[in-house]
């Protein structure tokens, strides 16, 4: 059975993605890494999903849903960097912004849905979010009020979520596919 994760994704992370025309494109490529910049995605395996999220003004929306394909370096990733200013990722530079660059930065492929900044996470979803550790606690979110989360330092990190939330957030990724 395949699990689901978040990942947040930052202000400077969604302004490059807006700045190289990336929005309505599928990434094929995000990136993990062994330093606290960049989340590590260890616990992902193929067929798992990553809802990439973006808070601004106190809304959470899902920028795109990422199905692992495989994780590391492949033929599409180009050659690997010789010296420390070579490009890491030569082959996924379009989409560099990320993490390509980061600290040990690691490839993981993907099917992604479109980038999008319109698609927002319901107040009262936000409420009953959890998401579970390797020893099976469950948490919510923290700093969620009148349906506006005030600060995003629980969603800050690479985690799963427990299946309903994940059932959850998937709906509103499939209704916001279909349109009004």
């Amino acid at each position: 059975m395949s699990d689901a994760f978040t990942v947040l994704w930052t202000h400077d992370t969604c302004r490059a993605l807006r700045r190289a025309d990336r929005v309505g494109e599928r990434p094929p490529v995000a990136f993990s890494g062994i330093h606290s910049s960049l989340p590590s995605w260890t616990g992902a395996r193929a067929g798992d999903e990553v809802y990439a999220l973006h808070v601004n003004r106190c809304e959470v929306f899902v920028v795109s849903r990422m199905r692992v394909i495989d994780m590391g370096r492949r033929d599409c990733c180009g050659t690997e960097a010789v010296a420390w200013e070579d490009p890491a990722y030569p082959g996924h530079e379009a989409w560099s912004m990320l993490g390509a660059g980061g600290c040990g930065a690691a490839a993981v492929h993907v099917d992604a849905t479109p980038v999008r900044f319109d698609v927002p996470v319901p107040g009262q979803l936000l409420a009953r979010l959890t998401w579970r550790n390797r020893r099976g606690r469950t948490r919510g979110l923290k700093y969620v009020v009148d349906g506006r989360l005030e600060r995003s330092i629980s969603l800050q990190g690479f985690y799963r979520l427990t299946p309903e939330s994940a059932d959850e957030l998937a709906a509103v990724v499939r209704d916001s596919s279909e349109g009004p």
